[in-house]
């Protein structure tokens, strides 16, 4: 009764579902602050590549003729070891970089990060424990919801994104024996400057805790207009967040679509189906107000980024929204297949199937083995044109 009441008590207050009790090292929050724990902190940078104990800011002004190490030993020369020597790192065009490896068990609880140059050309990836393909793979910038390439503020439960460009994630990725995470640079022609902290616990992670997945997709036409969001999910697990960045391609309301949840079997019908796109994403009405689409950031759900254009260069609308499912994860026990239809109008009150500009980032955890992704495509298809 007792649990209960603990566990109603956290929900209420507008936890993560994870954060329960016999889970501290995850997280804390407003419902057990203040609760003791024998999780260990650790972080890892640039200035503590390991996340070792005791081993950040070593770095000496006497190596800054190496391109990832004491990178800013010109600035520190009249102070030197200890006084931000190596505050960030440089990728090169076709490198990957691991920004960190982890032995478990543990948890990831916060990423900051603030990317320079093509946010579609830097593919961040996620693996656990052995797993050799990843369970995140993601351009940085739609991973944070910055699909555009262009900064917006967002600030919601599970991403923020302040100025100026300062990517924010606070997704809770327990693991059990390793974690490794990755950054790639495709740009064949631009360096890539990070800086960069991965915050996490080194603690007990329990038997039904599952792990963090995200898949991207995109497509520059939609040909069908009935765009898959997430398919070929297999497993046990629960469906908690979709960002979507909508380039529009006609004019009027572009977003009668539906979404629909493919659950455990469903065939030519889903299970759940929403009623628009607007809809789905917590609002109404095409989003408007006095005959503008208005902006707008909650915990969970948001329409966070307008793209209007401007009489120039910029000819097209282009969305970026959230919805989060952290109160209400839309669970499954053997697979998921997700779906949105491309929907706007035309003469006579008749639908217009469209053919949108569509990425998409699917959010979920679920227990290993992951399905296969479909193969990330290069740098000419991912960019933003």
């Amino acid at each position: 009764m007792k649990r209960s009441i603990f566990l109603f008590l956290l929900l209420v207050t507008g936890q993560f579902i994870f954060a329960q009790s016999g889970f501290d090292g995850l997280g804390l929050n407003m419902g057990n602050l203040y609760r003791l724990s024998d999780a260990q902190t650790r972080s890892i940078s640039p200035e503590n590549f390991t996340g070792e104990k005791g081993k950040g800011g070593m770095a000496g002004i006497e190596e800054g003729d190496q391109l990832n190490v004491a990178n800013a030993a010109h600035a520190a020369r009249d102070l030197g070891q200890g006084w931000k020597v190596n505050p960030f790192i440089r990728i090169k065009p076709g490198e990957i970089f691991t920004l960190a490896e982890i032995e478990g068990p543990g948890a990831i609880q916060h990423i900051w990060m603030t990317p320079t140059g093509n946010w579609r050309f830097s593919i961040i990836r996620f693996y656990w424990d052995d797993e050799e393909t990843p369970s995140v793979e993601v351009p940085v910038g739609d991973f944070f919801g910055m699909g555009w390439n262009e900064y917006a503020p967002l600030s919601s439960q599970a991403i923020c994104v302040n100025p100026g460009s300062a990517f924010n994630c606070y997704w809770p990725m327990p693991f059990r024996k390793k974690c490794r995470i990755t950054m790639e640079n495709i740009n064949d022609a631009e360096d890539m400057r990070l800086y960069y902290q991965i915050d996490y616990t080194l603690t007990e992670v329990p038997d039904d805790a599952a792990y963090f997945h995200a898949q991207f997709r995109r497509t520059h036409s939609n040909e069908t207009s009935d765009y898959t969001i997430v398919d070929q999910v297999k497993g046990k697990g629960h469906f908690v967040g979709l960002f979507l960045a909508w380039g529009v391609n006609n004019n009027g309301w572009w977003g009668e679509g539906e979404i629909k949840f493919f659950l455990d079997g469903d065939g030519k019908f889903p299970t759940i189906c929403g009623t628009g796109t607007e809809d789905y994403f917590c609002g109404s009405y095409n989003f408007d107000r006095n005959g503008q689409y208005t902006v707008f950031n909650t915990p969970y759900s948001g329409l966070h980024q307008v793209i209007r254009p401007d009489g120039n260069y910029k000819s097209q609308q282009r969305f970026g929204l959230y919805r989060w499912h952290i109160m209400d994860p839309v669970r499954f026990q053997k697979d998921l297949r997700i779906t949105i239809q491309d929907l706007g109008w035309r003469h006579g009150g008749r639908y217009l199937p469209q053919k949108s500009d569509i990425s998409s980032v699917a959010f979920w955890y679920q227990a290993e083995p992951h399905g296969k992704f479909p193969a990330l495509p290069g740098w000419k298809y991912l960019e933003v044109n």
